[in-house]
């Protein structure tokens, strides 16, 4: 069986390397499974649909809903301003700007690509008119949009939680203090540069600006805090946390800011329904291959490799050797959380992990997946925004490519980064 195991992965990774759209290489890949295993066609479908029948993914299209309708309500702009009176002082200010416009802008969408379109249009041209080098500038933009998959309300894990059970308030929670840490981290490899290429402050630093600008930030900036605080003090469920989230964005773009229009929020709609359809069909047939790979025993198999490896059972170690094969599907699969978890889960319930931990170091491994060839959607997605050559930009961003794995190294060294607000607010 564990050769059929790995025909199946080879089907799955060739496919995707070869161009094909992330479904089709999932359904051939199931079905290259059932052909040779000769089991129950049928067996398909049904573990596509068993893997759509969590209520928590009921977030999944709402938050979408909220996030594109906030990218298409112009906020950009005001967090641009909040961001460049807080931050274009420093040294390389347009560059640390850069970071927390997407810390920002992150904790409103929740997926490193719509911060990229929101952020990253405004961002890049501003940068290279201040003299940065266009690869830098993409390569920056498409790594610190990784902060948002960090900041709640963030798509990746809503799918880790409707996989493994996990509570998505803790989820939220967890990523928080992540999130934070993956700004400041970036600002510092920012900061080392800057003094190395004698990029300048791009502002002075005024109260009056800083005070003005951040009253007009202060609603849109507001969403994460009143989410994450509805969920912890019970005010709503996930589903109507996601509710509210469309809700408060139609509000602030069409009735405070009247920066969209109703045909603008067809295009909204649309685009949403496209991008929901695409990704549930993507944890639906995730969910069919995990199962394919749990009936050739792979689950089974990884454990036994982790024993052989690790027979004193250290936690770091393991962590570390999951993480790392999470690291390399994330180099070719996208998105990675629902296509890796099904395979690794009983593993992980095997060496006793925390799942809320795991899941943190999961969604830092999506960012970094995101931005590492052969694939780097986000690096794709900057160049072709900045009008940079990729490769360029790929080796631009070996800085901060460096810095994300020092960070998610700390964050399996200590997990209570990850675990002291859930534990203090839950």
């Amino acid at each position: 069986m564990m050769g059929l195991a790995a025909a199946t992965i080879i089907t799955l990774c060739g496919l995707a390397l070869a161009g094909f759209p992330v479904i089709v290489a999932l359904a051939a890949s199931v079905v290259v499974f059932l052909t040779f295993s000769g089991g129950w066609m049928l067996a398909m479908p049904q573990q596509t649909l068993a893997g759509l029948s969590d209520p928590i993914l009921v977030t999944l299209p709402l938050f979408i809903l909220a996030g594109g309708i906030m990218n298409a309500g112009g906020i950009a702009d005001r967090l641009f301003a909040f961001a460049g009176a807080l931050l274009g002082w420093m040294r390389g200010g347009l560059a640390h700007v850069n970071v927390g416009v997407s810390l920002m802008f992150g904790g409103m969408i929740g997926t490193s690509v719509a911060d990229l379109a929101g952020s990253g249009s405004v961002i890049i041209p501003k940068m290279k008119q201040a003299g940065y080098p266009g690869p830098f500038s993409a390569a920056l933009t498409a790594t610190s949009s990784g902060i948002g998959v960090l900041v709640p309300p963030s798509s990746p894990m809503i799918l880790y939680s409707a996989v493994t059970g996990t509570s998505l308030g803790a989820m939220f929670l967890a990523g928080a203090v992540p999130g934070l840490l993956m700004a400041l981290v970036l600002m510092a490899t920012v900061g080392l540069l800057a003094r190395r290429h004698g990029w300048k402050p791009s502002q002075g630093f005024e109260w009056g600006e800083l005070m003005r600008t951040g009253r007009a930030a202060i609603l849109p900036m507001g969403m994460p805090g009143l989410i994450l605080g509805g969920l912890v003090f019970g005010l709503f469920t996930p589903s109507e946390a996601g509710a509210f989230a469309v809700a408060y964005a139609l509000f602030l773009s069409m009735v405070v800011y009247r920066s969209l229009d109703l045909r603008g929020l067809y295009r909204v709609a649309v685009d949403a329904a496209v991008l929901t359809g695409e990704v549930l069909m993507v944890v639906g047939l995730s969910t069919a291959l995990g199962w394919a790979l749990s009936q050739a025993r792979v689950p089974v198999a990884l454990a036994e490799l982790m024993q052989v490896l690790f027979p004193f059972e250290n936690d770091v170690l393991q962590i570390l050797t999951l993480l790392l094969l999470a690291l390399v599907a994330g180099m070719v699969l996208d998105p990675l959380i629902p296509m890796i978890m099904p395979v690794l889960l009983p593993s992980l319930l095997t060496l006793d992990v925390d799942l809320v931990h795991f899941g943190v170091l999961m969604v830092v491994t999506v960012a970094i997946g995101q931005v590492t060839p052969p694939v780097a959607l986000a690096l794709l997605v900057a160049a072709r925004i900045g009008q940079e050559e990729v490769l360029a930009v790929t080796r631009a961003n070996m800085p901060f490519l460096l810095a994300l794995v020092g960070l998610l190294i700390l964050l399996v060294l200590v997990p209570q980064l990850s675990l002291w607000l859930p534990g203090v607010l839950m």
